[in-house]
């Protein structure tokens, strides 16, 4: 059956953790819409159903993190709407998929969703810009590494050069953790400001992507992230700042600083 009551909704759910197109409800919009009187082979209206997804992410073919928005437009015309928690657990399950390329990652959603509604599903799927809005900060995501460690958080990781003095902001979109609760996966984009010993960027990427299975709350892992920097590269004064996306209409942005510090600008990241 495909009525809502046969859906994952209200109901505790184990998270995914290998892709399953087989998450996806679809729900026929005929019994609806019998209901209102409406008849579905001469329809009163025209519309879609537009999604915005704003926690997506999965593995480039080297193992690296990935991250993107997307926006998924159902036609009205489709037999089928998609019950949400399933899209949400369907788009979770991408996690540890490993794609060529952001290209791949769109076409494998659009034909999935396609088959959930029963009509072709447009997909455009957008980046986190590798150009930060403040010239004042340096995003490492781009950087083309091997990454095979996504948990427990490895400090082992983190390495700082005593030669070489910096000052500056160093971010990355791809931080990523579990709920210690509901294991739900929280994402975030980092901020580390520091002035000391230059921070070796792939090292610290690495260590970034080993938060990625762990379950831990946002306020603990900003925490943790602060004191492995602090042991580990030895910097004379250091911000560390995680901005979540929203959770039940939440988001929250934990700040952990060297006494004196200020924080940085407020501001909502691209996918919150």
């Amino acid at each position: 059956m495909h009525t809502p009551q046969d859906s994952s909704l209200g109901r505790d759910v184990t998270y995914p953790s290998r892709y399953d197109a087989g998450l996806l409800f679809p729900i026929p919009r005929g019994a609806g819409r019998a209901s209102l009187g409406i008849d579905e082979a001469a329809l009163p209206f025209i519309g879609h159903d537009r999604w915005h997804a704003y926690e997506l992410g999965w593995l480039d073919l080297r193992g690296k993190p990935c991250v993107g928005t997307a926006t998924l437009q159902v036609p009205c015309t489709s037999p089928n709407l998609i019950e949400s928690k399933s899209l949400k657990l369907y788009l979770n399950s991408l996690n540890a998929e490993r794609f060529e390329n952001a290209q791949a990652v769109r076409q494998r959603i659009a034909v999935d969703l396609s088959t959930c509604a029963g009509a072709s599903v447009d997909v455009v799927l957008d980046l986190p810009p590798m150009q930060p809005y403040d010239a004042r900060l340096e995003c490492i995501d781009a950087l083309d590494l091997d990454i095979d460690c996504y948990g427990p958080p490895d400090a082992g990781f983190l390495h700082a050069d005593a030669t070489d003095a910096a000052e500056e902001i160093l971010t990355s979109h791809l931080l990523k953790s579990n709920c210690p609760v509901t294991n739900q996966p929280d994402w975030a984009t980092l901020l580390i400001a520091y002035c000391g010993p230059r921070i070796e960027r792939e090292g610290l990427l690495r260590y970034v992507a080993s938060f990625r299975d762990h379950a831990d709350f946002h306020e603990q892992c900003v925490e943790r992230i602060y004191q492995d920097l602090q042991a580990r590269c030895t910097p004379q004064w250091l911000s560390v700042e995680a901005r979540y996306t929203r959770r039940g209409g939440l988001d929250i942005n934990p700040w952990r600083a060297s006494h004196g510090s200020s924080p940085l600008p407020p501001r909502r990241e691209l996918r919150q």
